[in-house]
């Protein structure tokens, strides 16, 4: 479970806008702080009441300005994954070392609010640029979620060394969903019943990743939050599946891949 937890700017305009290019940008900005004044907190009841731990992906500058929201997700025990100093900054279009000081400033920040430097990448529009993947592992990050070209994890040669690719998700993200295609509320609940019920049945033999991405201005909404919670009762009534953080998945499956080189 991928919570984006999202920091904008005021000075911002969105896309969707009823008046184009209007600075400030009432809607557009207010319905992003929905997400961090009240969508962030239905969901976490949502996902306490199913005992689930999230992986949160964070700009680091919403450390700052919701420290609460941390605090909360502190006391969850989520794991923090960089996601940008802000949804409004954006790595494409930089150079190297613009790219490399937007990393390590993320996770600077994270770090000095929950003690813990992250050790996974998310970036703001899943964007990158071909030095990106080097970067972030010279950063010390040891994972990425950009890249959604698979359902299992896998090794990324990078200069400094393997970065891992983890699985998540363009398509079943309530971003694209919801955001872009303005689909109904009820949709989540179809997607994330089948997707787990095809990759449940295919990892049988060998095991899948289902990540779940969400926003808490968009499925935080109470008539959304509502088609969640009954998807996550589906998917709760087995007792075979593990949910686990984006770390743990890399290191059970760099452990296996040990094995399986030492068999």
């Amino acid at each position: 479970m991928v919570l984006n937890l999202e920091y904008f700017h005021f000075s911002e305009t969105f896309p969707g806008s009823p008046d184009p290019g209007a600075v400030p940008d009432v809607p557009g900005y207010s319905l992003r702080e929905y997400g961090n004044r009240v969508g962030v907190w239905r969901l976490m009841e949502i996902l306490d009441r199913h005992q689930i731990r999230a992986t949160a992906a964070v700009n680091s500058e919403l450390c700052l300005h919701a420290p609460a929201i941390i605090e909360a997700g502190q006391a969850r025990s989520w794991e923090w994954m960089g996601h940008g100093v802000s949804n409004s900054v954006r790595i494409p279009g930089r150079t190297a070392s613009e790219q490399g000081a937007m990393i390590e400033s993320t996770l600077t920040g994270i770090s000095a609010a929950t003690g813990v430097r992250p050790t996974g990448w998310l970036g703001p529009g899943l964007a990158e640029t071909q030095e990106t993947p080097d970067l972030l592992r010279q950063a010390g990050l040891t994972y990425v979620a950009d890249w959604v070209n698979d359902d299992q994890p896998f090794p990324m040669t990078t200069a400094y060394g393997d970065l891992y690719s983890i699985p998540y998700t363009f398509e079943l993200n309530d971003k694209l969903i919801f955001g872009s295609r303005g689909a109904p509320a009820s949709e989540l609940h179809d997607m994330i019943v089948d997707q787990f019920d095809v990759l449940h049945r295919e990892g049988a033999d060998s095991g899948r990743v289902m990540a779940i991405a969400l926003h808490p201005y968009l499925t935080g909404q109470p008539f959304r939050s509502a088609h969640l919670d009954r998807a996550l009762t589906h998917l709760r009534q087995r007792d075979d599946v593990w949910w686990a953080t984006g770390s743990e998945i890399i290191e059970a499956y760099r452990r296996s891949t040990e094995m399986q080189e030492h068999e």
